[in-house]
């Protein structure tokens, strides 16, 4: 039997079932190269009709799939076709897929550097990346349920009509859309965003967008044609999440320095003995010194101490 591209039979493109099978093997190899899920963690499902969807199955590697392990199940997660058990995980995709009819794939992974967040209980901050906010919008965190327990999926539902993506508890993300290859995508793009806060926490300060900036980058979304439901009430409501960068805020700007005064010099903590020696010959009025001049001052006792050494 033959369903739309989307699981529908509304008009869209008719693909074959097999069709459809060959594309999750796919989506799971390029998780698999992608470092997303290790050994054979993962699923990801797409509806193929009113009371139809096709599944991974357990116990098997993404990155090998072939079209005869998919599996087919119902909407109770009734197993009705295929050789390969079904993933455990399926009801949680079934939960997603009854609370959201417009809902025709979704996918489930442990991106690791988006799982960091997920594993620390830090939620993916907003207004900073223009690419996380019109393809993600605003990420939440569910709370934490066995995986494979029937409660993974109710975890979800406060969060599933007005998100895409959402990170589960010292689990892993799930992401979800219209289609496979959408609901994929936004796997990467939340990886990707994930990383980028953690690279730039470790170069030095975030800076977030304003007020302005965010108000002509989600009216741009909305031209787009994209849902933006933070915007229901209208953009004098809008907030933006801030939990990453009020954890971090303090920190970032002055990584491995200590608050002196007008100015920041090395920290002692963690420091070497040598980098504590150097910071004890530092001037009784190093306080008053600007960054770019501690930083000399530190760079020329070190050259004389290199010179005495040799």
């Amino acid at each position: 039997m033959a369903y739309g591209a989307n699981g529908s039979t509304n008009g869209s493109p008719r693909v074959p079932e097999f069709k459809l099978k060959e594309q999750m093997c796919e989506i799971g190899r390029r998780i698999w190269i992608k470092g997303y899920c290790a050994g054979n963690e993962g699923n990801h499902s797409v509806r193929i009709g009113p009371d139809r969807f096709l599944c991974t199955p357990t116990g098997i590697s993404k990155g090998f799939l072939k079209p005869d392990d998919i599996c087919t199940v119902d909407t109770e997660g009734k197993q009705v076709a295929g050789k390969r058990k079904r993933t455990s995980e399926m009801l949680m995709h079934l939960a997603i897929y009854k609370a959201r009819p417009d809902v025709r794939a979704v996918v489930h992974s442990h991106p690791p550097h988006a799982t960091a967040f997920a594993i620390a209980g830090v939620e993916l901050p907003t207004c900073i990346h223009p690419e996380a906010e019109v393809f993600l919008g605003a990420v939440r965190t569910a709370k934490y349920v066995t995986p494979g327990d029937t409660r993974l999926g109710e975890s979800l539902l406060p969060y599933v009509q007005d998100s895409n993506t959402i990170l589960l508890q010292n689990h892993g993300t799930v992401t979800f859309s219209t289609d496979l290859e959408d609901a994929y995508y936004k796997l990467e793009i939340v990886d990707a965003y994930s990383r980028i806060l953690l690279l730039a926490k470790s170069v030095g300060s975030i800076r977030p967008l304003d007020s302005a900036e965010m108000k002509e980058l989600l009216e741009l979304k909305q031209r787009f044609g994209l849902k933006e439901p933070r915007l229901e009430k209208g953009f004098e409501n809008f907030t933006c999440a801030n939990d990453f960068l009020s954890r971090v805020g303090g920190e970032v700007a002055t990584r491995g320095r200590m608050v002196i005064g007008g100015g920041t010099a090395p920290s002692t903590a963690a420091a070497s003995p040598v980098e504590k020696a150097i910071q004890q010959l530092l001037p009784d009025g190093a306080a008053n010194y600007s960054e770019d001049e501690i930083e000399t001052l530190v760079q020329t006792i070190t050259d004389q101490i290199m010179a005495t050494a040799g």
